[in-house]
């Protein structure tokens, strides 16, 4: 069965609450949704939300518009000077090549900035056995 395609009103109408959500209470959202997460950083030094650099990314893609996608820089609490990017992706509806399109944004992402990157997802669909976890491919053998 294909995933069910939706407007592209639709689609805004669905991710401007979920982008709103993100961006004014990022800390929250993070600790509701991904607390292992949210409690490895280290709040006090702010976070930087890279909405230019996840355009880069994906721009070239055929990935299609995202409004929900966020791409944030934020410090660890460990005390090194190291930081990490998490790309949250949230996903309305099921998709075939959700995990690879994923990957993608990650290795882009990676390949962009060369830093770790944390890729999340809220998937928001109906679909409660539909849990992509990894993608992987092999060639070869």
């Amino acid at each position: 069965m294909k995933p069910e395609h939706k407007s592209k009103q639709e689609r805004d109408d669905y991710d401007s609450p979920w982008k709103d959500m993100i961006e004014n209470y990022l800390k929250d959202f993070l600790y509701f949704f991904f607390p292992k997460v949210a409690e490895n950083i280290d709040w006090e030094k702010g976070y930087k939300f890279l909405d230019n650099e996840l355009r880069k990314v994906v721009r070239d893609a055929k990935l299609g518009k995202r409004l929900a996608d966020k791409l944030i820089e934020v410090y660890l609490k460990d005390g090194s000077e190291t930081w990490i990017l998490i790309h949250i992706e949230v996903q309305g509806q099921k998709e075939i090549d959700f995990a690879e399109r994923m990957f993608i944004y990650n290795t882009r992402i990676f390949n962009l900035h060369k830093r770790p990157v944390v890729s999340l997802a809220v998937l928001s669909d109906e679909h409660s056995k539909w849990k992509p976890k990894q993608y992987s491919y092999s060639l070869l053998g």
